[in-house]
């Protein structure tokens, strides 16, 4: 039987588990409170404070940190990196620390599963990271050489679901073709081919979503960062934060949304029915990839429980394959299925190298 610590550090929280094989045996989400956080300017700085709130939530559980014969981190902002288990090492950990591609939470849980795994002899890894990036070299080519496309986004979530789809279909993830889109906050649609996503339209040049703007005009773009009135961050802001069903209906929420429609918004609708019918259009910008043979459209994420929403894709997408929700993202039990099979022997776990100039 295999006993794992699950860690994964968000923005206000930290949310940890523990596993006996397949089965939790409790999730805890430490809330940290903008007065804790305030003293921290960097975010490697809050490693000391977060490890030590985890290992008092253990001692308060029952969990001796000895018992454990694994721990899973989710994987920060690394260099870009391959899908699937990163031992966490030395470099990792000098990585994230020194030169991470961005300021994350989740780049402080890998230095806490290292420290954890020198203190007490247990295997530690990542599994698929943040910045997994597998993309087909014609797939990352835009229409300035400065810039490229990235594999960056929401791959622990739609793996899983990939995964899961090949499982039940008695066959391994390497032999099939899958679309995955990721329903949440952020939404996001890739390609799964060969065992390897192939294809990525993130959230940030796919569909708008409940907060974010998705792809946009670039000219009006461009003409705003230039208007006097927005810098960097306030454009960051509305893209990330501010957009959206939010910049449209004063809402991220998309049960409001519904009930909004119910009682005869039709601006809410049509709203609303731009954002699936958005998804639909980027859903179908994959296919050519693979010349339209797709085994199976994979609909996953919080917003994959509506029957509004997945009902509206479904028909306009399922003349490319069949449509299958998987509603929800658990991104603990992801982990925690990572960690088994590398610790079963089914999985290998790669090494990380760091690297002292990243560019991604």
């Amino acid at each position: 039987m295999e006993k794992l610590l699950i860690i994964n550090p968000g923005s206000t929280s930290t949310k940890i588990a523990v596993f006996e094989d397949e089965r939790p045996l409790f999730t805890r989400s430490i809330v940290h409170s903008p007065e804790e956080l305030a003293p921290f300017e960097h975010v490697a700085e809050q490693y000391a404070f977060r490890k030590a709130l985890i290992v008092r939530t253990l001692e308060e559980q029952g969990v001796a940190l000895d018992s454990l014969t694994g721990i899973v981190s989710r994987g920060g902002l690394l260099t870009p990196i391959r899908a699937g288990a990163y031992e966490v090492n030395d470099d990792m950990v000098w990585q994230l620390r020194n030169r991470p591609q961005n300021e994350h939470a989740s780049n402080v849980g890998a230095m806490i599963a290292r420290a954890l795994s020198v203190e007490y002899g247990i295997p530690a890894f990542i599994y698929d990271g943040i910045t997994v990036d597998e993309l087909d070299p014609i797939n990352k080519i835009t229409g300035l050489p400065i810039l490229r496309r990235k594999g960056m986004g929401h791959n622990l979530n739609t793996r899983a679901a990939a995964m899961r789809y090949a499982r039940e279909n008695g066959r391994s993830y390497q032999q099939i073709t899958v679309i995955v889109a990721h329903l949440g906050g952020g939404i996001s649609v890739n390609l799964h081919h060969g065992g390897r996503i192939i294809d990525f339209i993130s959230d940030e040049e796919g569909p708008f979503s409940p907060e974010r703007a998705g792809g946009l005009p670039m000219f009006d773009v461009i003409k705003m960062c230039y208007d006097g009135e927005h810098d960097y961050g306030s454009m960051m802001k509305l893209v990330k934060r501010q957009g959206g069903l939010m910049a449209h209906l004063g809402t991220t929420d998309s049960r409001e949304v519904e009930r909004m429609i119910r009682a005869g918004d039709e601006h809410a609708r049509l709203v609303y029915d731009a954002m699936a019918l958005n998804v639909a259009k980027n859903i179908a910008k994959c296919a050519p990839c693979v010349k339209g043979r797709v085994d199976a459209i994979l609909l996953t994420g919080g917003i994959a429980y509506s029957d509004y929403v997945c009902s509206y894709i479904r028909e306009r997408v399922e003349f490319i394959a069949p449509v299958i929700v998987y509603p929800g993202e658990d991104e603990m039990l992801s982990l925690a299925l990572g960690g088994l099979r590398v610790l079963r022997g089914e999985e290998q776990a790669k090494q990380f190298v760091k690297n002292e100039n990243p560019g991604y």
